[in-house]
């Protein structure tokens, strides 16, 4: 045992080897995962440091040793190592000749910090120079044992500020470094060097980004890393992690939270809790409700809901239009059916079996928005069973013209019920949210735009729970394929040939989002075999262990895109393959690429009448069972297609499309 005696304690002292006693603080351990079942946390054995007696400053752990009092334990007297191993000669690097320790206690100035000081006094035999022992003890004090770096760091310039850029943090800024005298240019800031070992960040960011668990040090954050974890972003700042492979990072692995040392230590800092970065945070709302009375908060609840229900039959139960079937071209007569006041000895009871029920994979979607019809609403229905012709009661109020619209301002857009100009069996693409879409349609015929029922109602100011409490406004979408959505992850630019580029924006914050996203993006789902709905989310979920994976299409999920997920089954699905039309099968690779499914807006089930088949061809979405196409010989992969339920042939919708154009 090394025991050293001091003589202003009474007691001897005992060698403390740090690296010894807290491990931890050199090597990075796994963490216990015995907590996964609610137990209580594992609290691990850190050093917080303590005050020297001899110098009175901080005994921190990179200082590697240090002594202690053993004798008692009520008596807490600590001393630097080299605070206590006190050299009878010191080389002093301002000086020229060594300095002699003098043990006497006397009262002089010093010839380094200028002022007075009683006690030990490093003197210089040959001049007059003589530094206290407090200012001599600084020159120990310049070499620490760091984790970080194999080799040792010593203060550059000790008790003078310079103007640097910190290896850990990667910030340039001025203070005191510590720098490796054999690798060039690696210096840390004093600030960065004694960081703690771990911490919870609510505590130093004012609670404006909070994560129930806490999140401990990384001196790197290699690319195979971060690929490995979807290039995650600071949750702070909203920035990635790229070009700062060997920077500093605090993360908690189990829920994929990452952020960096500076952003999740703003200590000097406090406007942070006001001034927040995009997305992230606690964000304060910029506007009042009493200036937007009909701001419209998304994502919808459920997939039920649209823009023409929200706007026109959702508060009141009527709308300023009335229904006017004589406009909807349709080979058979309409009938209102009210599915909650049907006699089950009625001849129409058989229609409420049919209203859309996801728990029982029935569906029956409205003609005109493309929505699911339910058996709680009121619904126009086909009095032929064998027709699926169906219309919710607000779809048949939709107002007949739309004068300026923001994609189109120049020409008013017409209601057109079917036989959309330029399109093959009414199948057109929205020019405003760039989905494929056969339900109804605002048209103008004469510069061929055309859009959608809910894009004909788009709001030029929303809410979103992805960017709560600041105002999204409706824009042009900047010319850079470098601005991402803040749902999707996916550019803004994605779709040049189209004629209309808008996103919605926070101007506060610089972020965007596809109007399709916020539009068509429900909250919450439900399928048959769940016992809960999924909600959507937006960031990794809290508590969630172990990696994401979607239980359609059993392939990986980033959850860093928007994603649906159970917090009781643990269970995710991507956005992609949530729509719930797909029974069994989704897309090969496709929601790498996108977060809608390319048929959110397309109701499948009418029959082709061709002259190249012998049988009534039925529209339908294609699956690897359908075999290949009968034209072009190519495996179906979720395409659109027309199949013959009597036969085994099936073509494309495109390669259908060049046939009737020839």
């Amino acid at each position: 045992m090394d025991l050293l005696e001091v003589p202003e304690h009474v007691h001897p002292l005992k060698l403390i080897d740090l690296q010894l006693e807290y491990p931890l603080y050199y090597e990075d351990e796994e963490e216990d995962d015995d907590d996964d079942e609610g137990g209580d946390l594992i609290i691990k054995k850190h050093f917080h440091g303590v005050p020297c007696d001899r110098c009175g400053q901080d005994i921190h752990v990179y200082h590697k040793h240090y002594y202690m009092c053993m004798e008692d334990s009520s008596c807490h007297f600590s001393l630097h190592k080299f605070c206590a191993e006190l050299p009878s000669m010191l080389e002093y690097p301002l000086h020229p000749h060594p300095l002699i320790l003098d043990e006497n206690q006397t009262y002089s100035s010093c010839n380094v910090c200028k002022k007075t000081h009683n006690g030990m006094w490093y003197i210089c035999s040959k001049c007059y120079f003589r530094i206290h022992v407090i200012c001599a003890l600084e020159v120990g004090k310049i070499v620490i044992h760091h984790p970080c770096h194999p080799h040792l760091l010593m203060c550059s310039i000790p008790n003078k500020p310079i103007l640097c850029e910190c290896s850990a943090c990667g910030k340039r800024h001025e203070g005191i470094f510590y720098q490796c005298t054999i690798c060039h240019g690696f210096t840390i800031h004093t600030e960065c060097a004694f960081l703690p070992k771990s911490l919870l960040i609510q505590q130093t960011t004012y609670d404006a980004f909070y994560h129930t668990h806490p999140l401990t040090i990384s001196y790197s954050f290699p690319r195979k890393d971060q690929n490995a974890k979807h290039n995650p972003k600071c949750r702070v700042c909203g920035k990635r992690f790229y070009n700062t492979e060997e920077l500093w990072i605090y993360k908690c692995d189990k829920c994929l939270y990452y952020a960096h040392v500076d952003c999740a230590t703003p200590t000097k800092d406090p406007f942070m809790s006001i001034f927040l970065p995009p997305g992230l945070g606690k964000t304060v709302k910029n506007y009042k409700d009493v200036d937007h009375p009909h701001l419209l908060h998304l994502p919808f609840p459920d997939e039920t809901y649209s823009l023409p229900k929200h706007l026109f039959f959702l508060e009141s139960g009527t709308s300023n239009y009335e229904a006017n079937l004589k406009d909807v071209l349709h080979q058979h007569p309409l009938i209102l059916v009210n599915p909650t006041q049907i006699d089950i000895n009625c001849q129409t009871s058989s229609l409420l079996l049919k209203c859309h029920n996801p728990m029982k994979k029935t569906q029956l979607l409205c003609n005109g928005c493309i929505r699911p019809i339910m058996s709680s609403m009121l619904f126009y229905k086909c009095a032929e069973v064998i027709c699926n012709f169906a219309l919710h009661e607000w779809c048949a109020r939709l107002p007949p013209k739309i004068d300026k619209h923001r994609g189109h301002p120049q020409h008013p857009l017409n209601l057109m019920h079917s036989n959309i100009p330029h399109s093959f069996f009414d199948v057109f693409c929205c020019a405003m949210c760039q989905q494929p879409c056969n339900g109804f349609a605002y048209c103008c015929v004469e510069c061929g735009f055309y859009i959608d029922v809910g894009c004909g109602f788009i709001p030029e100011e929303i809410t979103h729970k992805a960017h709560p409490n600041h105002l999204l406004s409706l824009v042009r979408s900047p010319y850079s394929y470098y601005k991402f959505c803040r749902i999707c992850l996916t550019s803004l630019r994605r779709y040049d040939s189209l004629k209309s580029h808008l996103s919605y924006k926070c101007n506060v914050c610089n972020i965007y989002m596809h109007p399709q996203c916020t539009l068509l993006l429900p909250e919450t789902i439900k399928r048959k075999h769940d016992k809960h709905p999924l909600h959507l989310s937006y960031l990794p979920i809290e508590n969630h262990k172990g990696e994401y994976f979607c239980e359609v299409c059993e392939e990986d999920l980033n959850p860093h895109r928007s994603f649906y997920h159970c917090q009781d089954c643990v269970q995710s699905i991507h956005t992609v393959c949530a729509k719930l039309i797909l029974q069994s099968e989704t897309y090969n690779l496709s929601h790498y690429l996108k977060g809608l499914h390319d048929f959110v807006n397309i109701k499948f089930g009418d029959i082709l009448k061709s002259d190249g088949h012998q049988h009534p061809l039925s529209f339908a979405q294609g699956i690897v069972s359908d075999g290949r196409c009968n034209i072009c010989y190519n495996n179906f992969n979720c395409d659109m297609i027309f199949k013959c339920l009597e036969c085994k042939f099936a073509i494309h919708y495109k390669c259908c499309e060049r046939l009737n154009n020839l």
